[in-house]
């Protein structure tokens, strides 16, 4: 049903940025059409590796004690915090969110999408980002969502727009503000959080308002998908080819309206993450609210940021909030 739902053309609204038509699609479930050839639209076109360009666990060695760090820290988090857990969004078992309410009046919700390739991790592994945006009065929910290759990634796009409905029309019996959905995510998060700035709300429900997320950030986002066609130890499991790539893609699909894009890359990431971050800036223009540096940042240490409330990032967490 998600994907029948996808098909009716839920995402994209204004132009895209001058000078970057989208790629043409000769299929009735496209979402982007234009004249510009595919080839003059896609990043890294030159490029062989590609998973060098894009798999991080090729590149971080350490990859292990982070993940092992992340999870005593969520452990820790999820004992500490006031919080609800398993909070259905959908009817799957895969469709639960974890709720972290704000210490004090809360003044902003954040739901934030974990990484993974859309075909691994767990919302548990995450609860670490919560304690420092609680303690700013900020409300954090972390959904979980199906893996490919069991589902699709367009399947996994509509999860996310499942969840923010309901943390949009329901956020109140959380203790946050009415009204006040703001999206991040890390990687394939990023990817979804940027997705979300590209739906048309009023399509999926008549119920909802034109903006239900008033601004997103993307950290390591993706942007076009068509690039992980060719990762091979990465695509062997999300099974993208690139006309399923291209209606999941932000880089061509245009935002729904003008609630701004915030996005960050680490300084020390693989290159393709840093031709995303390039592409989408020029893709979505002002959209494009900051562009936040993370110096001596790898794709995992990234979060750290996110975590620190002296950082450039999670100052900017509090300006996009409107903190």
């Amino acid at each position: 049903m998600a994907r029948d739902v996808l098909s009716r053309s839920l995402f994209g609204g204004r132009k895209l940025a001058r000078g970057f038509p989208p790629p043409r699609v000769r299929s009735r479930r496209a979402f982007v059409r234009g004249n510009a050839s595919f080839r003059s639209a896609t990043t890294n076109a030159d490029k062989t590796n590609y998973d060098l360009l894009y798999n991080p666990l090729l590149v971080v060695k350490d990859y292990q004690s982070i993940f092992d760090r992340w999870e005593k820290d969520s452990e820790r988090s999820r004992a500490n915090l006031d919080c609800y857990l398993d909070v259905p969004y959908g009817i799957a078992e895969t469709e639960k969110l974890d709720v972290f309410r704000s210490r004090g009046k809360s003044r902003g919700l954040l739901m934030y999408i974990h990484g993974g390739y859309w075909r691994s991790l767990d919302k548990k592994l995450f609860s670490f980002v919560a304690p420092a945006l609680v303690k700013a009065g900020i409300t954090v929910a972390i959904p979980n969502y199906a893996l490919c290759p069991t589902v699709r990634v367009d399947d996994i796009v509509m999860q996310m727009v499942q969840a923010c409905a309901l943390l949009y029309r329901n956020g109140g019996n959380f203790g946050a503000p009415a009204n006040r959905l703001h999206v991040c995510g890390h990687s394939a998060g990023g990817h979804l959080a940027a997705m979300m700035l590209s739906c048309q709300w009023q399509k999926y429900s008549s119920d909802l308002p034109n903006k239900v997320v008033s601004a997103a950030m993307s950290i390591s986002g993706l942007y076009d998908l068509t690039e992980i066609v060719k990762v091979p130890s990465v695509n062997c499991d999300v099974r993208l080819d690139v006309r399923s790539a291209l209606k999941v893609s932000p880089a061509f699909l245009p935002p729904a309206g003008d609630a701004p894009l915030y996005t960050a890359v680490g300084e020390e990431e693989n290159e393709g993450f840093h031709a995303q971050n390039k592409l989408i800036g020029e893709r979505w223009g002002k959209v494009r609210r900051m562009d936040i540096p993370c110096p001596g940042a790898n794709h995992f240490t990234v979060l750290d940021q996110l975590c620190n409330p002296e950082s450039v990032m999670f100052k900017s967490i509090l300006k996009m909030v409107e903190l």
